[in-house]
């Protein structure tokens, strides 16, 4: 960038936190009247992944914020219709494979005609294909892969059928819209039939798309540098450049952060209060899925270790991050045995930490339908009693 507007207003490292937990939802009250939805709309996107130990992330990130919701309302909130057929979510690439609120169709008008502009996989196509499986879908659909006729040509998980390669890219380019997870594979409808048709048009220009996009990210983030603005939908830096000044952002310094910042201004005007949640974050959580970021913001480094060979992971398989008090004071890699939790590992940030990490695995279990929680090792050996002993007087 080769000018920088002055910053309107300059936030200490512990205000600047503040802004952040409330605008991610784990400050104040949780609105539990908007339920999963309203998390949702509130964060702009829902990371989506194939893991599940507890559960799966999608289902993770509104329990952080709500509690005990059920998983089953988890999933009736993304993809259960609502009045007139209309769906509240569609799939799409945002940070990553995300569940995102159907007021936001539009504003990917950008990444659906970049994707038409530049195919992008090397996978050959068979004449005729495509075509095919738009025929199908607008005569049978909804369908999953499957039910198109196969969704792999060999049991290798990256070896997909030309039906399958076929609906993917009619799902990037806009005219296919997942709309639902049934047992996690997708079920693919035609847009024209699942997204409402006010909101079925690419007419936005990239300029307006990014726009919103920007200020979606920022409000969602509260505060965060151009990197993690941009990280957010995974945009360029360009992008956000040619777009910041228009997008309602407001310049801010913040102490120690060294690059300049913008905030959501509402996020300004008042002081973060009220109570902060205590609870196990899923490592693709918007609030840490960016590790600079998290580094930063709580000087907290995490790494997803699941794809590191298992002699080389320091924290497990899944690590998850607990939040307490606004910091983030452990980590937890967690296990389900039938009716046990089990803590294969656990991180302490000293022993101050001991009762927020039992409340956060007690308030686990019980949502995940455990009703024992055994822990197997903690990183300081000294501390695995007192946490043993505040589990028990937890579980009562």
């Amino acid at each position: 960038m080769t000018s920088l507007p002055r910053p309107a207003t300059d936030l200490s490292a512990d205000e600047a936190r503040r802004v952040v937990l409330r605008a991610q939802g784990f400050l104040g009250a949780p609105d539990r009247r908007s339920g999963v939805r309203g998390v949702l709309r509130h964060l702009g996107a829902v990371q989506l992944d194939t893991i599940s130990v507890l559960a799966r992330s999608h289902e993770l990130v509104p329990y952080a914020r709500l509690g005990a919701v059920g998983r089953r309302t988890v999933d009736e909130a993304y993809w259960t219709p609502g009045a007139g057929g209309a769906p509240h979510a569609f799939e799409y690439w945002s940070h990553a494979a995300c569940i995102l609120p159907i007021e936001e169709w539009p504003h990917f008008a950008f990444r659906r005609r970049a994707y038409r502009a530049r195919p992008h996989w090397n996978h050959a196509l068979p004449d005729g294909t495509y075509d095919q499986v738009i025929k199908q879908l607008r005569t049978e659909g909804p369908l999953t892969a499957t039910d198109l006729g196969g969704a792999k040509k060999t049991s290798e998980w990256w070896d997909w059928s030309g039906t399958k390669v076929a609906v993917e890219r009619a799902l990037m380019y806009g005219e296919v819209v997942c709309t639902e997870r049934r047992g996690w594979k997708r079920v693919y409808d035609l847009a024209e039939r699942a997204v409402p048709a006010t909101l079925l048009h690419d007419e936005l220009d990239d300029a307006e798309c990014l726009r919103r996009l920007v200020r979606l990210a920022g409000q969602s983030l509260g505060v965060g540098t151009r990197a993690d603005i941009a990280d957010y939908h995974r945009l360029r830096g360009e992008q956000v450049d040619a777009v910041i000044a228009d997008s309602g952002l407001v310049p801010v310094a913040v102490e120690g952060w060294g690059k300049p910042a913008w905030a959501d201004p509402a996020a300004l005007e008042t002081a973060p209060r009220g109570r902060h949640r205590t609870t196990l974050l899923s490592p693709f959580d918007s609030l840490v899925w960016e590790r600079a970021r998290t580094e930063r913001i709580f000087g907290f480094t995490h790494r997803l270790e699941a794809y590191t060979p298992k002699a080389k992971r320091i924290h497990g398989y899944f690590a998850m991050p607990v939040l307490a008090g606004g910091r983030l004071v452990g980590r937890v890699d967690p296990a389900r045995e039938g009716n046990t939790l089990v803590a294969k590992q656990v991180t302490l940030d000293g022993a101050k930490a001991v009762p927020a990490v039992a409340q956060a695995l007690v308030e686990a279990a019980s949502w995940v339908d455990c009703t024992s929680v055994r822990v197997e090792r903690v990183d300081a050996p000294e501390l695995r009693d007192p946490l043993t002993r505040e589990l028990a007087h937890a579980l009562g």
